[in-house]
């Protein structure tokens, strides 16, 4: 198999990448040139937010020197980046893989929504940068008018985890556990979480190109496949067992002004419509045709071990928000 890989020196993308290199495939990476990128690719430059950023991408399709069987792209911004690219690969690839996100759905989603749940309305493959929900599914839509839908493999992934995670949400609670003494964690301890983690997602990606399969996909561990409780102790252990967790009922923390999924990564209120949203996506579709998740503490336990190689920082987009609680506001709840 031969893949483009649209980006690929960072968090999904390099995952895709090792992944594929991991199958023995012949991969291409068409990036900016900011990140240097695994060893035993082929490496285009160019940005796609330029006026002529396609333009190597361009020249090897013209020139007849590349054909790819599969194409991943995991855009987030302006949805016309991947109907550019998407029309200018049209004839070059047979399939047009693009890493979407369940966020797609219109708000908020019912609880156990599956991929026919309404989307949001108002997305188009031509809009510039808008929001994040109507980006995804201004790209979706590029990728299924450039390829058609016996071509188009949409990925809605979850909230998603593991080594080289650039938006920083893993990476803070690693940190502040590795800190030590007293933790505000959220409760309940066995509120149910899903995630994936970014090499799961990456085989099931390629595993389902290459049985040529199309469609949308919600991906995301099972409902349940993991606890607030389960991950929060793991990076307790991970980190040296330092810290203490003290678990602090939803009611104070927001009493308090906490913003969930921000201030508190991962964590969403029970029974509140962002846990529906980010927790509770049905993917029997998924698991159907081959989703394999890891246990929650190998997520924990080679994220750490990769914070550490590089040095205890990790990496953060510039286009996504910090995340994490400020000390001062953690200690004034728990009182120390």
């Amino acid at each position: 198999m031969r893949l483009l890989m649209l980006g690929g020196t960072e968090f999904v993308g390099r995952a895709v990448v090792e992944a594929a290199l991991g199958r023995g495939w012949e991969v291409t990476v068409f990036n900016r040139g900011r990140h240097r990128p695994p060893l035993g690719v082929r490496s285009l430059i160019g940005d796609r937010t330029a006026p002529d950023g396609l333009a190597a991408l361009a020249e090897a399709v013209a020139a007849g020197a590349e054909e790819w069987d599969v194409v991943v792209d995991t855009w987030s911004a302006a949805p016309r980046a991947v109907r550019d690219t998407a029309r200018l690969l049209a004839g070059a690839a047979r399939q047009y893989v693009y890493v979407s996100s369940c966020s797609v759905c219109a708000w908020p989603p019912a609880a156990g929504y599956t991929e026919e749940a309404p989307l949001v309305a108002d997305a188009s493959a031509d809009a510039e940068q808008t929001d994040y929900a109507r980006d995804k599914r201004g790209g979706e839509l590029a990728a299924l008018d450039a390829f058609g839908a016996e071509r188009s493999l949409l990925v809605r992934s979850g909230l998603i985890l593991g080594p080289y995670e650039n938006i920083g949400r893993l990476p803070w609670w690693l940190t502040r556990t590795a800190r030590g003494g007293p933790v505000l964690a959220p409760g309940p301890r066995d509120l149910p979480l899903q995630y994936v983690d970014a090499r799961d997602l990456a085989e099931w990606t390629l595993g389902a190109a290459e049985r040529g399969l199309n469609g949308a996909y919600n991906l995301v561990s099972p409902q349940g496949h993991t606890t607030t409780g389960e991950l929060l102790d793991a990076c307790v252990r991970v980190t040296g067992g330092a810290a203490e967790l003290r678990w602090t009922e939803p009611e104070v923390i927001l009493d308090a002004g906490i913003e969930p999924w921000t201030q508190l990564p991962v964590w969403a209120p029970p029974r509140s419509e962002g846990h529906a949203a980010l927790h509770s996506a049905d993917v029997s579709r998924a698991l159907r045709d081959g989703l394999r998740c890891r246990p929650v503490a190998e997520t924990v336990a080679d994220t750490w071990a990769w914070l550490q190689d590089i040095g205890g920082v990790a990496p953060r987009r510039p286009d996504r928000p910090p995340v994490g609680l400020d000390p001062a506001v953690e200690a004034k709840v728990l009182g120390v």
